[in-house]
């Protein structure tokens, strides 16, 4: 996840703020905003006043993670393109019976569409990272829910595709190095690529550059994250210079796409966003960040243009998400990232149209407020481990916080980190075990000892933590600073 991404078209960037504004009228037409509108809470409006607060801000596209009869009904006459979803929960029984799949395409879509002008379906939501693993049942899903479009006419007009987490990369950083998972290849992506391929569909991918600015505040610049006027990263694979992160995130996808032969399926951003408010330990999340984030995302998709390695490839990005959602699990954040309060009120002010981009200014406050840690703790899981401690200390991962910190942290390591890992690429001595802790364990510790082992250099958005005894994977010997 870290991918240290940003793909803005860095001749679109370099221009001076004037020529900027001057963009915004001539390329008007050129990407498309939508929302996420998710329902994890107890004090939202009705469905029906969430469609007139759409339409009242101009946003066009949304995207839904149900059919919930109340929500398409509700949209039915509006105008506004829906994309729904088949839950992680249905894959098997998709992907096993035709019937069912067209039993939910008749209820769901067919009893609907044209009215409510349903464009896509998103058959599963991140599937390779569901703890259920589902992941052997996308690629049936997919092909029998399409089948049933195809009975009612309806394939043409509704795409059928699953949205993936930047997880689903085993390279992600630099941008050029982009390639999916080696052990997803051959038995989900390459059959997705092609059904994408053969019913002219596109890939649907959800980029958080929130979680990589987090986990590596400490190196990453909050401009480059908030796509604001910064000196850019240059891809050594490529030599094209990123101005934001999320411009890198996608483009290595693009990479990844283009490394299995792939360039001509299109790319569709089904999630992006940054919360508003989070925890202590969750760096960067901010009003103003958020804020900062999300504006200036709408101007650079509404203003057009692609991305460095896919200058033409203008996005369609759904923001995520419409409200603050107060009954979602997990960290502060996950119920701040919301565009507006359950009362309908914007969380903060930000335009969504090309109209709205007249008047728009990314207002930088002077107080940076809950962006970064001056001094990251060394924790470890029972406590912390002082790095002036005496002998030898080394850096390991913590297993606990999960595969998108760990990947995250670990791209970040190889990459702009500059840590030594040519010894965990495959062949070379420390690959086996070939796993995401190994790995990200040793990238973590060449990271803390070329850093000489300096307090904040085993944290990681406290994916590491320091330990006194010498790690073992395997026959992999972990080197110490001297």
């Amino acid at each position: 996840m870290l991918c240290l991404s940003e793909k803005h078209r860095m001749e679109r960037l370099a221009l001076p703020c004037f020529l900027l504004l001057v963009s915004i009228f001539t390329f008007s037409d050129a990407g498309s905003v939508g929302v996420n509108y998710g329902r994890i809470a107890n004090n939202l409006p009705s469905a029906t006043k969430v469609v007139e607060l759409l339409k009242s801000h101009g946003l066009e596209r949304v995207k839904v993670f149900d059919t919930d009869p109340a929500v398409l009904k509700a949209l039915s006459g509006s105008g506004i393109k829906v994309t729904v979803d088949l839950p992680n929960e249905q894959l098997f029984a998709a992907a096993r019976s035709k019937s069912f799949a067209a039993a939910w395409v008749q209820r769901n879509i067919a009893a609907y569409h044209p009215s409510t002008q349903i464009e896509a379906i998103a058959v599963g939501n991140e599937v390779f990272v569901d703890t259920r693993n589902t992941t052997r049942y996308l690629i049936p899903a997919m092909t029998n829910v399409h089948d049933a479009l195809v009975k009612h006419n309806l394939n043409n007009a509704i795409k059928v595709s699953s949205p993936i987490a930047l997880s689903a990369l085993q390279n992600s950083y630099p941008s050029s190095a982009g390639s999916f998972r080696p052990e997803l290849v051959e038995s989900v992506f390459k059959p997705m690529l092609d059904f994408l391929r053969q019913t002219g569909s596109y890939l649907m991918v959800n980029a958080y550059p929130f979680f990589a600015y987090e986990s590596n505040s400490g190196v990453i610049s909050l401009d480059y994250a908030l796509f604001r006027e910064n000196p850019g990263v240059v891809d050594a694979g490529n030599g094209l210079r990123y101005f934001s992160l999320f411009d890198a995130q996608i483009d290595a996808v693009f990479a990844a796409l283009s490394a299995l032969k792939y360039d001509d399926i299109k790319l569709v951003v089904t999630e992006t966003g940054w919360p508003s408010d989070g925890d202590e330990n969750e760096i960067g999340a901010s009003m103003q960040n958020a804020a900062a984030y999300n504006g200036n995302l709408v101007r650079r998709i509404l203003t057009g243009g692609g991305t460095p390695l896919r200058p033409k490839a203008d996005l369609t990005v759904y923001l995520f998400a419409l409200f603050n959602e107060n009954q979602k699990n997990g960290p502060t954040s996950e119920r701040n990232y919301g565009l507006f309060y359950p009362d309908e009120q914007k969380v903060y002010d930000i335009p969504f149209t090309v109209e709205g981009l007249k008047n728009y200014h990314d207002n930088r406050s002077p107080i940076p407020g809950k962006e970064r840690m001056t001094t990251p703790p060394v924790s470890g899981r029972t406590g912390g481990v002082s790095t002036n401690s005496a002998g030898n200390t080394w850096c390991v991962a913590k297993g606990e916080v999960g595969k998108e910190k760990l990947q995250a942290a670990l791209d970040f390591a190889c990459g702009e980190g500059g840590a030594d890992c040519r010894p965990i690429q495959p062949g070379s001595t420390c690959y086996d075990p070939n796993t995401l802790n190994a790995h990200a364990s040793f990238a973590f510790n060449s990271y803390y000892q070329r850093k000489g082992r300096a307090g904040g250099s085993c944290y990681f958005g406290g994916a590491a933590y320091v330990v006194t005894q010498p790690p073992r994977f395997g026959k992999c010997e972990f080197p110490t600073g001297s």
